[in-house]
């Protein structure tokens, strides 16, 4: 089972999809494809997506039965441990979150048996 999710891209790459998709979805396609085909269909979808962004999911021989690829998107495929997670990549201008030291004041009243 394959699946692309398309969002910006020419109505020419939509349209040429859906000789080997179903598109279930407007810039959804589901369906069947050997693993050739499916490569294809990827170099076929980044080169022709000028600038928009596109996903494919399919089955896989791993723990998860998954795999991702990601084309201009904003979630990128992290492996943590054998297991492929969607990330958002943190915006790098954003200030980073503050680091809590010591104990809180719960932990303090629960621990020490103060006020």
């Amino acid at each position: 089972m394959t699946v692309v999710v398309l969002s910006v891209v020419p109505e020419k790459l939509r349209g040429d999809l859906t000789r080997w998709l179903m598109e279930i979805s407007p810039g959804v396609y589901v369906g069947f494809v050997t693993a050739r085909l499916r490569e294809r269909l990827w170099a076929r979808i980044v080169s022709l997506s000028g600038t928009g962004r596109a996903i494919m999911v399919y089955t896989a021989r791993n723990e998860q039965r998954l795999e991702f690829k990601v084309c201009r998107h904003q979630w990128e495929p992290v492996d943590l441990d054998g297991v492929t997670l969607m990330r958002r990549p943190g915006d790098p201008d954003a200030p980073s979150a503050p680091s809590h030291r010591g104990w809180s004041a719960a932990a303090k009243r629960r621990r020490f048996g103060g006020r």
